[in-house]
């Protein structure tokens, strides 16, 4: 019989397996700027920035093939409500919500592994100040950012992303300022050097017909 102690323990245990594997993660950030929304990943062979709708994108760090389940289950929730509801319906609130509920099950079920990732959602509205930026944890948890948002595979490395971001009013820059800017937030280390290059993509601010994810590398 598990009791309420065990399972707590477990459940400390699981967090610390899945943050020891995040641990390796190279960075993702975003900031909402004047022409859209901007994501920038580090990365080193497969893809991090996705489209996952009109007006919606999203960007993870963690174990590929849990980043490519999150991702399939995204773009497959947004299409199925868009068909059912209607385009407008298709919010970042929603998909956030939506795939809460499994990370969630999965990590607090003991007979299941739990998803090792940690995702940023992004959606870009008529202005920066109503862009929705939202972060989804590996325990099922989520946040909303405001401005910009980080994520990296320790919370050394991610606080300090943050703190250089609030340095500056990301709102007004242009696209290539942004990302030249974005991109000197952070440098790999000797060892996480070999490989690493840097993915980003502009979630455009134009009229509703034409919100894609355009890739800037």
């Amino acid at each position: 019989m598990v009791t309420p102690f065990d399972w707590q323990e477990s459940i400390g245990h699981r967090s610390q397996y899945v943050e020891n594997k995040l641990a390796h993660g190279l960075p993702v950030v975003a900031a909402s700027v004047a022409e859209g929304v901007l994501l920038v990943a580090w990365r080193r062979n497969a893809r991090k920035v996705f489209e996952i709708y009109d007006r919606l994108a999203m960007a993870a760090i963690g174990q590929q093939s849990d980043v490519e389940a999150l991702r399939t289950a995204a773009v497959e929730f947004a299409h199925r409500e868009g068909y059912s509801r209607s385009e407008s319906d298709v919010t970042i609130e929603r998909v956030a919500g939506a795939l809460s509920q499994p990370v969630k099950r999965a990590f607090g079920d003991l007979t299941v592994a739990p998803f090792v990732v940690r995702a940023l959602f992004a959606q870009v509205g008529s202005a920066p100040k109503d862009d929705r930026l939202v972060v989804l944890g590996f325990d099922g948890d989520y946040g909303y950012r405001e401005g910009f948002a980080a994520l990296a595979g320790d919370a050394e490395t991610e606080e300090a992303l943050i703190r250089r971001m609030e340095e500056r009013d990301w709102s007004s820059a242009a696209p290539s300022e942004a990302l030249g800017a974005l991109r000197s937030l952070w440098e790999p280390g000797e060892k996480q050097a070999s490989g690493v290059r840097v993915e980003a993509a502009l979630l455009r601010r134009t009229d509703d017909t034409d919100r894609r994810l355009q890739p800037l590398d």
